[in-house]
């Protein structure tokens, strides 16, 4: 019998016209509002990293796996229930990060980064969406909610980053979530970053479990990679 495979409804014209006209200036209110003006340097070179960084990643994306978008979309029915939950947890601390960090280093200058720190949060996060858009790219299954693909056939993915571990793209995540607090020069903004992190570090487990329960292959393919995050570590 041959197996049908059902991929995900793709966003309507609305929401892409939406997305592309509604993000930007988004991402320039949570940078300036805090900050009070427009008049601030550091925060137009970050917008403009992540403008140049994200496009290309969205370019690569579109030309070798255009199916990541649908399956990122949205929240895919099945999706697990506590991954609901999570999602919740860390939606506000991802969204409070860069305000905050505009906030401190912007206008209230409560913190003082030394210009090596803030080097190395721009290569964290230059280095985490690169690694993120390498997970994408081969895991056609990567999705934003934890759930079993059976409609689309998930199989497990063991090349490109997930032969170094098994959650490449919550390493990307970690990464990404540091990489904004130092690159803006805040050291109060590392505080959702770490509430980010923990929550998604519960998150890996909880789908790891998962995976090894109900998708088949996947426990021989967790005692061949044996770290989920850190190779060496955990």
């Amino acid at each position: 019998m041959v197996k049908i495979v059902t991929e995900p409804e793709p966003m309507s014209r609305t929401a892409v016209i939406s997305y592309a006209v509604g993000l930007p200036p988004a991402l320039v209110a949570l940078v300036f509002l805090p900050v009070g003006h427009l008049n601030w340097p550091p925060g137009w070179f970050f917008i403009g990293f992540l403008v140049a960084v994200y496009g290309a990643s969205a370019l690569i994306l579109a030309r070798v796996n255009p199916a990541i978008y649908r399956a990122r979309s949205r929240f895919q029915p099945g999706t697990e229930h506590w991954d609901r939950i999570l999602v919740l947890l860390m939606l506000p601390a991802m969204i409070a990060e860069i305000p905050l960090a505009t906030l401190d280093a912007g206008r209230l200058s409560w913190s003082a980064v030394p210009l090596p720190i803030v080097i190395l949060g721009y290569v964290l996060l230059g280095v985490g969406i690169a690694l993120a858009t390498w997970a994408q790219a081969v895991n056609r299954f990567f999705e934003p909610g934890v759930r079993l693909q059976r409609e689309r056939g998930q199989h497990v993915i063991s090349c490109g980053p997930y032969a170094i571990v098994r959650h490449p793209g919550y390493v990307g995540a970690l990464m990404i979530f540091a990489g904004l607090a130092l690159a803006l020069a805040s050291w109060w903004a590392l505080i959702p970053a770490a509430w980010s992190s923990a929550i998604l570090i519960l998150r890996t487990s909880r789908e790891d479990a998962l995976l090894r329960a109900e998708l088949d292959g996947y426990a021989d393919y967790a005692r061949r990679i044996r770290f989920r995050l850190v190779p060496g570590l955990w």
